[in-house]
């Protein structure tokens, strides 16, 4: 664990990326303290330029709502969604691969039969689909984009068990007589979760910017304030007021380019060959 974190802190895009996912982390989980009141509640009045009246640093929307506010209490959305929605594709992926990878067979080609039936539907589409017909919630949209992002996390651990499973360490302890679920979890599983971690950091970007396209199309929660949704509601006046829009689509892209750099990071600091080679 040492080794990984110091090959984070000597590779610049992943330091960057580490330090850019630090502040927003803090933002989210400091929102609260900073922002007490409602992101919804009007405060102002509309089109409020940004720095105009002290205290509202990023100005006002359309209704007078503090875009400061809305930023803060948007990170916790994105964040929440994020790392969830992540976290329960691998719960679901993780087995399936390792069971398809290491069963073979007739299992193995039922498993990959139905992981590509999600593969076929475009992802955007069907996490469309799904949040409309389960409503627009928090949970509605966690679920929906955990079911579009546990195909490619089942077929990259089957790849990883199938390279695995012939080893000698596991045909030891096959001859030892440990169950099947035993070798899976403890002597191949431990082995995997070097690509797995990488792939994690990857689907957290992925998941955040779902999640704001859905917002962006109205189908985010209607409780919850979050970044896609206040650029979504500042398409409409981007000339008028510029800021709306500007601000949460650049809180967006920093925090997607963030986790990719620390996901490149994780690569090059997990993969021996790369780390052989001095990257």
């Amino acid at each position: 664990m040492k080794n990984i974190v110091k090959a984070l802190l000597r590779n610049p895009g992943s330091l960057i990326g580490l330090l850019i996912f630090a502040l927003v982390l803090a933002v989210a989980l400091a929102g609260p303290l900073i922002f007490p009141q409602s992101p919804w509640r009007m405060v102002q009045r509309p089109f409020l330029p940004p720095g105009a009246i002290d205290g509202f640093l990023f100005g006002t929307d359309a209704l007078g709502r503090d875009v400061t506010a809305g930023l803060i209490h948007g990170a916790r959305v994105s964040l929440l969604v994020g790392l969830v929605s992540t976290v329960v594709a691998l719960l679901i992926g993780v087995p399936l691969g390792a069971v398809a990878g290491y069963a073979g067979g007739r299992i193995d080609d039922a498993l990959m039969r139905f992981t590509e039936f999600f593969q076929t539907i475009p992802s955007f589409a069907l996490a469309i689909v799904l949040v409309a017909i389960m409503q627009p919630s928090i949970v509605s949209i966690v679920a929906a984009i955990a079911i579009v992002s546990w195909p490619p996390v089942a077929r990259l651990v089957r790849g990883e068990v199938l390279s695995l499973r012939s080893r000698e360490y596991v045909q030891a302890a096959i001859v030892t007589g440990h169950s099947n679920g035993w070798i899976i979890w403890r002597e191949i599983l431990p082995n995997t979760l070097s690509p797995i971690i990488v792939l994690a950091s990857l689907m957290v970007a992925t998941a955040i910017l779902l999640e704001s396209s859905l917002s962006f199309l109205g189908l985010g929660d209607p409780n919850l304030m979050s970044w896609g949704y206040m650029v979504g509601a500042g398409r409409t006046v981007i000339r008028q007021a510029w800021w709306i829009t500007v601000f949460p689509g650049i809180a967006i892209l920093l925090t997607v380019l963030a986790l990719n750099l620390i996901g490149e990071g994780l690569n090059d600091a997990l993969n021996p060959r790369l780390a052989k080679e001095g990257r």
